[in-house]
């Protein structure tokens, strides 16, 4: 193992070097990926020096996701005290099933999910877990919802004809998950937004009002916290009151944005949210946490039993259940994503994960102003947003973003809202600064003459 570590240590040295000076991989043609870089296995494995070149080559090829000009996904960055973490993690190799082979570290997330209850003023009957990914925290909420609102479907299955609600520009696990929970696709029911992105209570009213109508059982309303566009925060306030009306579970999706329960000017985008019946989050977007580190906590504990408990005498060996973490755990082997959260976490403290959140705000801001003052642009992005669309001298989106992908210039991507196609600028990256906001700018600016001079040749 030593030797491999070695070689590991040399290896990212290497990777951070080359990200330095060139912060975009160029791409390889995905028909040609697997046989350039001779990804194929043979009958004989290869000596250690071609094995070691070749892992090098394949990571030098790679995407670099923490670079300064990284703005294409949700996340993006490196913390390295969560890195360490996740490194720890990986040797340590604990499932997270039971305390009597995770010990500490099934400590270690439940600090996690109890401090996360508490600053989002859940009552002292709150708990949750950790999820692999955002698209399954809103699986299990969905499904705690389904199980409380029909008592009998964990043993019977679903009977009624049950109806959920979520915004158009929700994210797209939704639909997915309503299928796997035996709900339907066809049972999603898409709300309208307004011109940020955010949800249409009165269009919600009506149409839970018009299910009930038809004889449907309404049960589920997904508010978002950052949609995947627009960056939208919906009114957990408003569709609070709509969801106890009419006796319907609110979940609220935060993989996105939900980081601002961490910060005190910021959390105010989620004002409300004490009153909702579920609440989900991904440390590996706004916190900087090594994907993945998805977090769901819930008002009610007893609802994570009820849905996903099941008994196995072979597994579950001490009789503290709030110890044994697979009892409200989707999966049953499960790999330790809290221990990267938590070094990070210890390390800087509550104020360290606020100043990361407010920064994006601050680049956020920097990068509107930036294209406020310059003619060229246009603006489709709003305040408290850290989604900044925008386009660029009328060029479509998706023809800049290609060029400076293929040119190994920058990474960022386009996305659309109402018909209005835009590039998606995501300051997520807590580590740029405001200069390496304005630089992004210039490498556009270079990399659309060069374009255009190609176009009048």
């Amino acid at each position: 193992m030593k030797k491999e570590l070695h070689f590991f240590s040399q290896l990212v040295e290497k990777l951070i070097q080359n990200e330095e000076f060139n912060p975009v991989s160029r791409p390889i043609e995905n028909h040609d990926v697997i046989e350039q870089l001779n990804l194929e296995f043979n009958d004989e494995g290869i000596n250690e020096q071609d094995w070691e070149k070749l892992i090098e080559t394949v990571a030098l090829h790679t995407p670099k996701t923490a670079s300064k000009l990284f703005f294409n996904q949700l996340y993006g960055g490196r913390q390295p005290k969560a890195i360490l973490g996740d490194l720890l993690a990986v040797i340590l190799n604990n499932s997270m099933y039971t305390y009597k082979v995770a010990g500490p570290q099934a400590g270690i997330e439940k600090v996690i999910l109890n401090k996360v209850c508490e600053l989002i003023d859940y009552p002292t009957t709150a708990n949750g877990t950790i999820a692999p990914g955002g698209s399954m925290s809103n699986f299990m909420a969905l499904v705690m919802a389904r199980d409380s609102a029909v008592k009998s479907t964990p043993n019977l299955g679903v009977s009624h004809k049950m109806t959920l609600y979520t915004s158009k520009e929700s994210h797209y696990s939704i639909p997915k998950n309503a299928a796997f929970a035996g709900i339907g696709r066809d049972q999603v029911r898409f709300i309208r937004t307004n011109e940020k992105g955010e949800m249409d209570i009165h269009h919600l009213n009506e149409a839970i009002e018009y299910d009930k109508n038809q004889g449907f059982t309404p049960f589920f309303v997904n508010a978002t916290a950052g949609t995947t566009v627009l960056g939208a925060f919906d009114n957990i306030e408003a569709i609070h009151k709509i969801c106890k009306k009419h006796q319907l579970w609110l979940h609220v999706d935060g993989a996105y944005c939900g980081g601002v329960i961490f910060s005190k000017r910021y959390k105010s985008l989620v004002k409300g949210i004490e009153h909702s019946d579920s609440f989900s989050f991904n440390a590996h977007k706004m916190l900087g946490t090594p994907l993945t580190c998805s977090i769901i906590v819930t008002r009610d504990k007893s609802h994570l039993f009820k849905s996903f408990n099941n008994e196995a005498d072979y597994l579950y060996q001490t009789d503290d259940d709030d110890f044994d973490l697979g009892k409200t755990s989707l999966q049953c082997g499960r790999r330790n994503d809290a221990l990267k959260f938590w070094t990070l976490w210890k390390s800087i403290g509550n104020i360290g994960l606020e100043k990361l959140v407010n920064q994006q705000f601050y680049l956020a801001e920097v990068a509107r102003k930036y294209i406020e003052n310059h003619p060229d642009y246009t603006l489709y992005s709003f305040e408290n947003s850290i989604s900044i669309c925008f386009n660029y001298k009328d060029i479509p989106a998706n023809k800049i973003c290609t060029l400076l992908y293929e040119e190994a210039q920058a990474m960022v991507g386009f996305g659309s809202f109402k018909s209005e196609e835009f590039i998606r600028l995501i300051t997520i990256n807590a580590n740029n600064s405001e200069e390496d906001i304005l630089h992004f700018f210039k490498v556009l600016e270079k990399g659309v003459k060069k374009l255009e001079l190609v176009s009048v040749l």
